[in-house]
């Protein structure tokens, strides 16, 4: 089979990519490089067809749709930060760009088109856990372009006959994921905060929860949503069903590392969620999704492959 990863060079996207190729399959990635890195494809750049492009060039995503079966679509300005920042560019990339993908996908006829949504769809809602059958209710304009991408999804179908999925991803982590960049996510700036003999920085009290996913259970999420029977036009959370609170988090990263971590508090930030958990029945049911690493295994692989990468830096 034929894939195209857009946002492929990413976090989530490379890992997935990884799998895609060990399973024998031929991938073109297509990323602009503006959040991802190439050295995260680096174990399989021989083996795929890369693509330097912007998902908001139309042309440049309908040439990579020729012959392809199965679009993965994970390119975006992800961070809520950000959109709450910049809205005029989260919306350009996250609407404008898969508006972009829903097109070629369309005129393509790929089998089917599967979407990286996003669990800040949801706001704030008091209900715990999430189901995928309550009223969206986003709090950034990052949430907000989430949804309409799944909407637009779902209108491809009824109107095009376009088969789509999307995946409402909780707070994923792992290997690759930046810690670096002002809008990473949370348990990768704590880990290097660790290395780097700093104190970890908790927006907020540190009470927050959220239903952190290791990268492995979304890759495998993910493909099985490509292919799954009856799946087409649904919504399915991506999560392992379970939260943990961030002062929770530091003392199990403590207990990992073996070190003493004492966090830093800051006020919370503006569009932050309070609370994330996924009811994760849905996609148990229809795609056969069960977790394959469960938090603190994940955080354990996570702190060795980041001790491993950023010690030596």
């Amino acid at each position: 089979m034929r894939y195209l990863v857009t946002g492929g060079a990413g976090f989530i996207g490379s890992n997935i990519v990884d799998e895609l190729v060990r399973r024998g399959h031929e991938v073109i990635v297509f990323d602009d490089l503006s959040a991802g890195k190439k050295e995260n494809l680096a174990c399989v750049v021989t083996k795929i067809d890369l693509r330097i492009e912007s998902i908001t060039n139309l042309a440049a995503v309908q040439s990579a749709c020729k012959g392809i079966d199965y679009v993965i679509h994970l390119a975006a300005r992800t961070s809520v930060p950000r959109s709450v920042q910049e809205p005029l560019d989260t919306n350009s990339v996250n609407v404008g760009g898969t508006l972009n993908v829903l097109v070629a996908a369309r005129d393509a006829k790929v089998k089917r088109y599967v979407f990286a949504a996003s669990s800040a769809a949801y706001g704030e809602a008091d209900t715990l856990p999430k189901i995928e059958t309550m009223t969206p209710c986003p709090i950034s304009p990052y949430g907000v372009t989430k949804y309409v991408g799944e909407i637009y999804a779902q209108v491809f179908g009824r109107v095009y006959g376009l088969e789509n999925v999307s995946i409402r991803f909780f707070n994923v982590f792992g290997p690759r994921q930046d810690p670096t960049s002002q809008y990473s996510g949370v348990l990768s700036r704590f880990m290097l905060a660790v290395i780097q003999g700093q104190r970890p920085v908790i927006y907020g009290d540190g009470e927050q929860s959220r239903d952190f996913t290791y990268v492995h259970n979304i890759v495998d999420e993910t493909l099985r949503a490509c292919e799954a029977k009856d799946a087409s036009g649904m919504v399915f959370n991506g999560g392992i069903g379970r939260r943990i609170t961030l002062n929770e988090v530091v003392k199990l990263l403590a207990k990992i590392t073996g070190k003493s971590i004492e966090p830093e508090y800051e006020p919370a930030r503006t569009g932050d969620i309070r609370h994330s958990q996924a009811d994760i029945s849905l996609p148990e049911k229809v795609l056969a999704y069960k977790p394959l690493v469960h938090f603190e295994e994940g955080l354990r692989r996570t702190w060795e492959w980041y001790k491993s990468t950023y010690a030596e830096q």
